[in-house]
Order: structure tokens, then sequence, then C-alpha cells
């Protein structure tokens, strides 16, 4: 399976939700993750979408941690049941 599948499918299903699934490009602050999630509510979460198995990358880890201290969601996704996941914890 292949991220662009990956990255399609969390679209999806974050639309089906009455979600956004934002594309999510800071130029001159590298390593952010790939889309910011938003629904109802003030709900927000960042999602690095990955190819399975593969890792963060160390700035991505980074960043990572300077959005969790700050106070948001962050997941990596890298499977159909990762979104899964994601959106029972995002939605609850």
């Amino acid at each position: 399976m292949k991220e662009a599948a990956i990255e399609k499918r969390l679209k999806m299903k974050v639309n089906e939700h009455g979600g956004l699934a934002l594309k999510l490009i800071s130029p001159g602050f590298a390593g952010v993750p790939d889309r910011l999630v938003l629904f109802n509510g003030s709900k927000i979460a960042f999602v690095e979408l990955k190819a399975p198995s593969k890792k963060l990358q160390a700035l991505q880890q980074k960043r990572k941690k300077q959005l969790e201290a700050l106070g948001f969601k962050v997941f990596k996704i890298d499977s159909y049941e990762a979104v899964d996941r994601m959106l029972e914890e995002m939605i609850r």
C-alpha cells in the first residue's frame, strides 16, 4: 500500500464525518505534518502520513514534540486501520 492511498482514505473518511483534512505546506519551517485535520467542536489534529512501516524522520519527530507541547494531537498514519483509530479518537 502506498502513502497516496492512505492519504486518499484519510481525506474521504474525514469528509464523511463532516471534517476537513487540509494539506499543510509551511515554507521556511520544514518537518511539519502533511495534513491539518479539523472537526466540529474545535477539534484539531496534525497528521503525518507514511507508507506502511516507515518511521518519522528526526525533524518530523521534533515537530511532533513541539506541536504536542502546545497541546495539539499529532498522529502518524501508515495504514487504513490507523486512519480509523485516529477518527475514533477525534470524534468521540
